[in-house]
């Protein structure tokens, strides 16, 4: 695969992680239609592997975030710049520590998106705790997951 289309299929992959936290947005779906992209195009016994492992992922998350309890953000005061700040925060950690600093990286964007709205560390991290109540797991357990698939991607695309 040649260089301009590797880097369109990592921009599919980046607006599916992203797409993981703007509502309305198959995020997931589109970090799978990439993989499928690149799979098509290399067509290597390490590109199905792949494409087999992100799909099998990918729906067993599907699975396991309609089994967590559906909460409501509007009632804790969510909004669109929290999830940037979070999905920021959650990129950030897992590329500094990878796939597992996505989860602190997530907590810690919302702390500072609320640490700047409300001005104190004890109002911030009670906000924290209830967007995290509300919403944070199901997000969280989709975002890890499709970070997952596109490190494995960038991993075998270094090493192919």
């Amino acid at each position: 695969m040649d260089l301009p289309q590797l880097l369109l299929v990592g921009l599919v992959l980046l607006l599916g992680v992203a797409g993981v936290l703007v509502p309305g947005v198959p995020g997931t779906l589109l970090v799978w239609a990439g993989v499928l992209w690149w799979t098509l195009r290399e067509r290597s016994a390490a590109a199905w592997s792949l494409l087999v492992s992100a799909t099998a992922l990918l729906l067993v998350v599907q699975v396991v975030k309609w089994q967590l309890p559906p909460r409501r953000l509007q009632g804790v005061g969510a909004t669109g710049r929290m999830a940037a700040y979070a999905g920021v925060g959650a990129l950030l950690g897992f590329v500094l520590v990878p796939v597992v600093g996505a989860v602190p990286g997530f907590v810690g964007g919302i702390y500072l998106c609320e640490r700047l709205r409300l001005g104190t560390h004890g109002e911030a991290w009670a906000s924290v705790r209830a967007v995290m109540r509300a919403v944070g797991t199901s997000v969280l357990v989709e975002l890890l997951a499709c970070l997952m698939v596109v490190g494995a991607w960038v991993g075998t695309v270094v090493a192919g």
